[in-house]
Parts: structure tokens; sequence; C-alpha cells
């Protein structure tokens, strides 16, 4: 079993070309003196009503959250985040560009039918069709795989992509360029596979109670839209007999007080976040319910680029100089976030950042050069500069965007109209390019810094900013090819320089992952950095 530095080494490494064991795989693991609860029933709280739980339809943390409980991937992690075997029991390449994995002979979908390579085809070309409009299709770009570039853009079809089923439990994947962690992103939920009987026959219908057809360790039981999902046990799923939880049930509270409330109540095992003004408070009064976790995230707004003046540089440097980060992170979240001057989380992976020239300054000196940059570019308490600021439905947002409105209106005399949308809408938005300034969160789907910079090179579809820079996309389209760590990380930190001359987003914090869980929950883990919770690996202990 690869674990911790090797698997780092592995996934992060110097050109390594290695042939890869059979991975172990990780379950609920319960200490021989625990007793187990009679009942086993998860309640998450789960910020919001999920978009879809189609994998290749989705692209938030809220809709990831229940796909994970309800499909498996080639590939999991465990509860430090190495990664582990899942439908895939074991992989292999000699340099990096073509990849073989083992199939689990004993792989069902919930119907009993058995989980094969080519539900892995079929998924991965539709990720890729045009015909899909998935937010994630260029994911797929970022992993490299053959044609994937030219089918997205509708130049080849869908069967050109580089996956072959070798046989039924055998898989074969083609990338264009080497790629030493390809197998970390196969983790991400927009490479977990459906049920190609289910959505040839439901079509857009197949993710209803009834028509689901799920290969995890959960199906779907019921789905009241606004009110909860209610999962139960897979009994087809391969590792069935060492899941503990019998249902999981995922509530949409956006308000976390609410959720909060709920949690103290005994109505709720885990919430989502935590409200940031009770933080202090909880932690003193219900420190065996506090978690706080490592968290590879980044709190940001992003400018749309395409619409004046916030195609002028000028003025975007302006607005994000003039915000205090340190007020943010110590005083309106307060509970671990760290200021960011920078998009990737400095604990990432393989990173190296040189902090940029506004960074080092004081808040004081940075006003200075906003007031003189917003100036240049014709605006004045005189001639206010006055735009939307577009958040999705959450108290903690709306806080954060109160207080940034309050900054540039005392400092610049910029009138910023915050305008709230529900996470539909918002998502919507965003992607209709119908905003001025957007707020936004990016938590990584692999521990590696492609997994942050990628999204902001030209054309990709989670570049919302509508970012375009020819050096930025050449620095990372050099540390895909780089053979060495040191190279790789170089040609990240150039990437990092571009964004803060450009500056098409605003970087605010670096997250940490904060939230109140029932105490008697065993298995959660503590030292995952992307959050990866699956329900199969925890349990609930006897009082």
């Amino acid at each position: 079993m690869y674990k911790n530095k090797i698997t780092q080494a592995l996934l992060l490494g110097a050109g390594l070309v290695v042939a890869l064991p059979s991975f172990s795989t990780f379950a609920a693991q319960v200490p021989a003196d625990i007793k187990l609860a009679d009942k086993q029933q998860l309640v998450r709280a789960n910020g919001t009503e999920p978009e879809s739980l189609d994998p290749q339809k989705v692209s938030g943390v809220p809709e990831s959250n229940v796909i994970r409980d309800l499909l498996e991937g080639l590939v999991n992690q465990d509860a430090e985040g190495n990664l582990v075997a899942g439908v895939a029991k074991s992989w292999q390449t000699t340099d990096n560009k073509t990849w073989i994995f083992n199939l689990r002979d004993d792989a069902k979908w919930s119907n009993g039918d058995p989980v094969t390579a080519d539900d892995f085809v079929y998924t991965w070309r539709r990720l890729a069709d045009p015909k899909t409009a998935s937010p994630y299709a260029s994911y797929l770009e970022m992993t490299t795989m053959a044609n994937a570039t030219d089918i997205i853009a509708g130049k080849q079809s869908p069967e050109t992509l580089g996956v072959e089923a070798v046989d039924g439990h055998t898989l074969k994947v083609t990338l264009d360029k080497p790629l030493s962690y390809f197998a970390a992103m196969l983790v991400h939920t927009s490479m977990k596979p459906v049920n190609k009987n289910a959505v040839e026959k439901f079509g857009d219908q197949w993710t209803k109670v009834g028509n689901y057809v799920s290969n995890g360790a959960y199906q779907l039981d019921n789905w009241v839209v606004n009110e909860r999902i209610v999962l139960i046990r897979n009994n087809n799923y391969w590792n069935n007999k060492a899941t503990v939880i019998n249902q999981v049930t995922f509530l949409p509270i956006e308000n976390q007080v609410a959720a909060m409330n709920r949690f103290l109540a005994g109505e709720v095992d885990m919430t989502y976040e935590m409200p940031n003004e009770h933080f202090k408070r909880l932690t003193k009064d219900y420190p065996q319910d506090v978690k706080v976790t490592p968290y590879l995230c980044s709190y940001y707004y992003e400018f749309n680029t395409a619409r004046k003046p916030f195609d002028n540089s000028d003025v975007r440097k302006a607005l994000s100089y003039a915000i205090d980060r340190d007020v943010l992170a110590k005083f309106i979240v307060g509970k671990g976030e760290t200021p960011a001057y920078n998009f990737t989380p400095l604990a990432t992976n393989g990173l190296e950042v040189e902090m940029p020239e506004y960074a080092q300054l004081n808040q004081k000196q940075r006003l200075e050069k906003a007031k003189a940059l917003l100036a240049a570019a014709g605006y004045s308490k005189d001639n206010p500069l006055t735009f939307k600021v577009l958040y999705n439905t959450s108290e903690n947002h709306k806080k954060i965007a109160v207080a940034i409105a309050s900054m540039w209106k005392k400092s610049l005399g910029v009138e910023a109209q915050l305008e709230n949308q529900e996470w539909k809408s918002y998502l919507d938005s965003k992607r209709q390019g119908n905003f001025d300034v957007s707020r936004a969160g990016w938590c990584g789907d692999y521990n590696e810094a492609s997994t942050f910079l990628a999204i902001m090179r030209t054309g990709h579809s989670q570049n919302y900013p509508k970012y375009a820079s020819a050096d930025y996309d050449k620095a990372i389209d050099d540390a895909i090819l780089a053979p060495t760590v040191a190279e790789r990380a170089a040609d990240y930190k150039r990437a990092e320089a571009s964004l803060a001359n450009d500056m098409p987003i605003m970087p605010i914090y670096h997250y940490v992952n904060a939230r109140l869980v029932n105490p008697q929950l065993g298995g959660y883990p503590m030292k995952n950095p992307e959050d990866n919770i699956y329900s199969k690996d925890m349990y609930f202990i006897a009082k």
C-alpha cells in the first residue's frame, strides 16, 4: 500500500515511471473496543439544494457531497487524502501517458448489473460531448486525455476520446502528454460513472427516485426538493459488508445559524459549515463538537473582464488593493483562515509562490495605490464607480460582501450594490456572464496546483472572469510538461505572478474547514485536505 510521502512522490514525481501494485481499499475501520450504536443513521446539513445529482452536470460542493455516496469512481481517498482503490483494484503505467486500470470483478450497480470498463468509456465520452454541456468538460482537457480538446470543441466525435475497454474489466487510457498525477484526478465527481441504460432510458429524468442507478455504497431512496435527500444502503455494493451507516439524509439548509440550532437540538449530526459570529462561543461551550481541519480551498471575488470597466486592469487592481484581507480573515470569518494574495492555497503540494508586491505593503500603502489607479481610470468620489456584486444565499457570504462593500465605499467612494441569488440561479448567472463582480470559491479537485491554476486558462469552462493571457496559458502548458517538481513549481510561480499582475480575480482568504460534528460519529476524517468525506467510512458509537 502506497501512503503519504510515497503516494505524493508518485502523483507529483519528477518524471517517475512506475508500475503500481494493487492499492488498498478504505472503509469503516471500527476499533475492536468500540461498541456500535444500534441506530446508524447520519443526518448532514448540506448548505443548499443540489443543482442535480448527475455527476457530469454539476460543479458544486453540495452536489459532490451527495454523489460521492451514490457513485464510486476508479479510485477513492482515505481519511488522510491518500489514493485508495475504488472500482479499480489496481492500475499501472510505464510512461505516464498510457494507463491501464484493472476493475474488480465484484463491482455492481444497484440494479445488480456488473460495473464494466464500458461504463467508464461511455461516461467520459458523455463528459466530453458538447451535447452534454457539462460545466466540467474542461476537466478532461486538464487530464490531457487524447483528443479531449477537439471533442469538446466539436471538431471530433466523442468516440475518438483516448479511453478504451480492452475487455469487461480492463480500461486503457491514452493521454496526449505524460501526467504523473493522472490517477489522482480520477477522484473527482465528473469522472464517476453513470449507468448507460438508465441515462438513455430516462434522459434528464434518470436522476429521479426510482430511476437512479448507483454503484456506490448507497442508493437514492427519497428526494423532496428543498427539504431532504435520503440515501439507503446499496446491498449490491462490492464492499457492502464493511459499511456501517445504513441511511444518510442530506438537508439543504442555507442559513448557518439555522443549521447550528438544529445540530444543538440533536436533529443534525454534521453541519456544512459554521456561522462565523458564533465560532468562538461554540469552541468554548461545545469543544467536543467543533472540528477544524485543513482545506484546499480559496475564497475570492472574480471580475467579468468582458464588461467595462472591468476590462481595465487598473480598475481591478484598485478594488483588490482596497480590500483589507487581515480584517476579513481575522474578524469577519475568524476560524483560522489566512489572508490570501495568491489564488492557490499555500499548503498545496508542489507549490512555491513569490508574494506579489502589494502583499508586502501595509494597508495604508495599498490604499494609496488603489486611489491612484482608480483616479487614472477616471473615477473618484465625485465620479464614483458603481457596479453590482453577486453572491449566493448565505449569511456568511453576505457578511463578507457587506464588509468589502463598506471598505470600497469608505476608501474609494465606490458604490457596490449587493445582489443575492439562490444557488442554481447564481451558478446560471456566472455561466451566462450575467454579473459585474461575483463571489467565488474554488476547492481543489486533487492535491496539485493545476487544480486551481488551470481554471483561469483561456477558454476553460470554469473561467467565468473570461481571463485570457498568452503568458499565463504558456506557464500552465509548460507546467504540464515539466520533467521535474522544481521546474513545475517555477511554472506555477509564473502563473501566479500573471494573476497578480492582471488581477482577473481578487484572492481574499484561504479556507479552513470548520463545522459541527456529532462526537459519537466515528471515522470522521480530520486530515483529508480536500474534505472528501465518504459516509461508508464512518460509524456511530454507542453512548
